[in-house]
């Protein structure tokens, strides 16, 4: 059993930079894993909020990648076993962080309970024109857009549970 939420978060952001690939080489290559890896930690950290959350997942599994493969055109049944370890509803929450600032300011926000978190997640919450174009792919709303459709909804509803109590 793991003990915290690494190889779902290491697998889910291999999946996204791998779906969304840098353009420009290795630096840009690096900026956009790290963008990549902070979105893929908040949705982690939202998704598996307590010990029990995290044990579960790592007795269970996430799911794997098999419907993000097919959403993205990339299905691969024969892929590396990393695959496995990838947790759609992370990655969709990712997509949604990585194309909506307000939204991963909020998220951030629910993580700390008062925006502590924010210098951990500069290149989320704050991109330079650097982190930009290196992660261009995997920031543009409408080439992400068939991935955040898969669990906006919950997100929003995790971010925010009275709102949609009152909906």
């Amino acid at each position: 059993m793991h003990a915290d939420l690494s190889p779902v978060i290491a697998a889910t952001t291999q999946w996204l930079t791998r779906a969304y690939p840098a353009t420009g080489g290795a630096l840009a290559a690096a900026l956009c894993e790290v963008q990549a890896r902070q979105a893929v930690t908040v949705a982690a950290r939202l998704r598996y909020p307590t010990p029990m959350d995290i044990a579960l997942v790592g007795l269970a599994g996430p799911g794997g990648s098999a419907r993000l493969d097919w959403v993205t055109g990339a299905d691969d049944p024969d892929g590396p076993a990393w695959r496995t370890w990838v947790d759609e509803v992370v990655a969709s929450w990712a997509a949604a962080l990585l194309t909506d600032p307000g939204l991963a300011g909020r998220a951030v926000a629910a993580l700390a309970g008062d925006g502590g978190h924010r210098a951990e997640f500069r290149r989320l919450l704050a991109p330079d024109d650097g982190d930009r174009r290196a992660a261009a792919l995997l920031r543009h709303p409408d080439l992400l857009a068939p991935v955040t459709a898969l669990h906006h909804a919950q997100l929003l509803t995790r971010l925010d549970p009275g709102e949609a109590l009152a909906a």
